[in-house]
């Protein structure tokens, strides 16, 4: 795999069928929590789409690469949990894609 030099960026979308995303939501805080507790999550922030309650993504960024965050993050039992409870309510797979950060030279973030 391509070295991440400066950590990666999981870009995830789920399908939630509309009469589940408060549920889904509901399920999710805890863990949101959680990750960015955590020391290698530099960012984490979600979206929805409008007009598509159900269209739900986030953006996590992470200081390691994604072989640490499959072998590593994704095997806490907090996920697990979460994965267990929000996966029936999905209506189609979700898509998820990891990109390497390009570094300070192309990152900004203001406060809002």
């Amino acid at each position: 795999m391509v070295p991440f030099t400066h950590g990666f960026s999981l870009h995830v979308t789920v399908y939630i069928a509309p009469e589940n995303v408060d549920r889904f939501f509901a399920a999710s805080k805890p863990v949101f929590k959680k990750v960015i507790a955590e020391p290698k999550c530099l960012f984490f922030e979600v979206y929805q789409t409008p007009g598509q309650p159900g269209t739900i993504s986030w953006v996590e960024d992470w200081s390691d690469t994604p072989d640490w965050f499959i072998n590593n993050q994704m095997t806490k039992k907090y996920y697990k949990e979460y994965l267990a409870i929000t996966e029936p309510m999905f209506i189609k797979p979700g898509e998820y894609d990891y990109l390497e950060r390009l570094g300070p030279e192309y990152f900004m973030a203001k406060s809002t």
